[in-house]
């Protein structure tokens, strides 16, 4: 199942090539508040996608943008192919 701490790790790794000061992070924390721009948003999403194999963004059923830090990551946490659903 993937970790959380995979996601973040990849977002602060694109915070600090890209030189963003990027604010602490949270569920709450809206995206558009993190210090990170669409570029970054994009890296992250193709790193991700290097990195575990999948994209949440293609398989998603109702299309939305993820709006805080928590909806990004639990859109990789639900989409993870060892997500089974019980």
């Amino acid at each position: 199942m993937l970790e959380r701490s995979e996601v973040v790790s990849v977002i602060e790794q694109v915070a600090a090539e890209q030189s963003k000061a990027l604010a602490p992070l949270s569920d709450q924390l809206a995206l558009l508040d993190t210090g990170l721009d669409s570029l970054c948003l994009a890296i992250i999403v193709a790193r991700l996608e290097d990195r575990l194999g999948f994209d949440p963004f293609s398989t998603a059923e109702d299309g939305s943008f993820p709006t805080t830090i928590g909806d990004f990551i639990r859109l990789y946490e639900q989409a993870s192919p060892g997500n089974v659903a019980a």
